[in-house]
């Protein structure tokens, strides 16, 4: 019988690959969009970063989420920073929410506020694909708009906090392993998090459509 980590990344890996091969971040990291579009693109991660983080000290305390509450984790005080760069120092206010990552906040607030079992699968789906994926990002960012190896402009990528990524992971995969959570419940946390998955891909889908390249 698999383990409840293996469950879980297996079966949103189909949602996991159409996010990651959509048509925006293939242009992105293809170096086929300008800055501005990175930009805005770290504009919809701070909105769901907030929605993360807002609750997260309220819920370390909880025995379903508690374990996977850890502060070397936080991006909202990175995304600041690279935000700071990227649009200047009252970049607050311009910052503005696609309705998709309104949809895609609502959510995670909403299980952070009532289902906490709910919650790890969105902490789940970002957090550990921030730690795998988004390096790839942060390279490809450095060398197409010239930010400084791992400083300002994608610092939400560096995790400062944690030295060695994989054996954090090879951790993360064990308190997933160990969740107090039925069968059911497991099962439910399952389909939040290809629903995750799915709110993240209409992100890039709108983003799409405000970046389209010219034909």
């Amino acid at each position: 019988m698999d383990s409840f980590s293996t469950v879980i990344r297996t079966a949103s890996h189909e949602q996991h690959v159409e996010a990651e091969t959509s048509s925006f971040m293939s242009d992105l990291l293809g170096g086929r969009l300008g800055v501005d579009a990175y930009a805005r693109y770290t504009e919809q991660l701070w909105f769901v970063y907030e929605a993360l983080e807002a609750g997260a000290d309220r819920l370390a305390s909880d025995p379903v989420t508690g374990p996977f509450i850890q502060p070397e984790l936080y991006r909202l005080g990175a995304l600041e920073r690279d935000l700071e760069h990227l649009r200047g120092p009252g970049w607050r206010t311009g910052v503005s929410a696609l309705p998709a990552t309104r949809a895609y906040a609502n959510r995670v607030r909403e299980c952070a506020e009532r289902w906490p079992a709910g919650y790890v699968a969105h902490h789940y789906t970002r957090y550990l694909g921030d730690l795998s994926g988004g390096q790839i990002i942060r390279d490809k960012a450095e060398k197409t708009w010239g930010f400084a190896r791992k400083g300002d402009g994608v610092r939400f990528y560096v995790f400062e906090g944690i030295a060695n990524p994989a054996a954090f992971k090879r951790g993360y995969r064990e308190l997933l392993d160990g969740i107090r959570a039925d069968d059911l419940e497991k099962q439910r946390i399952v389909t939040e998090c290809k629903r995750a998955f799915a709110l993240n891909t209409a992100v890039f889908r709108a983003l799409g459509d405000e970046f389209p390249l010219s034909a």
